[in-house]
């Protein structure tokens, strides 16, 4: 390791792996648009939040997790031309006041994320002066 791979580090960081809380409120917040499948959720996220990643793991765990809990329901149908069946996620509209709270803490998080990287928050810490 050198110093420039430091810097590296913090100018161009990681991915972020969602976890499971996060990724129920993520697919939340692309289910109220409209139905969507695993694979359209994971490509969906990797456009609009560059720097975020969704394993198949967390989704499925979380797509389990909501569809046990009667917030969205799941359904296969075939795919154009030759592709393979695809399970489509819907919301259930019972759950779209509750989704709309969920989906906002998945909105609030991401522009915390995105301002304190904006502004720089992750400094130097200061010089204590010794005596």
């Amino acid at each position: 390791m050198q110093l420039e791979d430091i810097r590296y580090f913090f100018t161009n960081p990681p991915p972020i792996y969602l976890c499971r809380e996060q990724a129920v409120c993520y697919i939340l917040s692309v289910l109220i648009q409209g139905e969507s499948c695993g694979t359209g959720m994971i490509q969906q996220l990797e456009c609009e939040y560059g720097n975020y990643r969704l394993s198949d793991t967390i989704l499925y765990g979380a797509l389990e997790f909501l569809e046990s809990e009667g917030a969205i329901c799941g359904s296969w149908r075939k795919g154009k031309g030759r592709g393979r069946p695809r399970r489509i996620y819907q919301l259930n509209p019972a759950w779209h006041d509750e989704a709309r709270k969920l989906a906002a803490l998945w909105r609030y998080f991401t522009t915390q994320q995105r301002q304190t990287r904006l502004s720089g928050e992750i400094r130097s810490p200061k010089r204590v002066a010794q005596s």
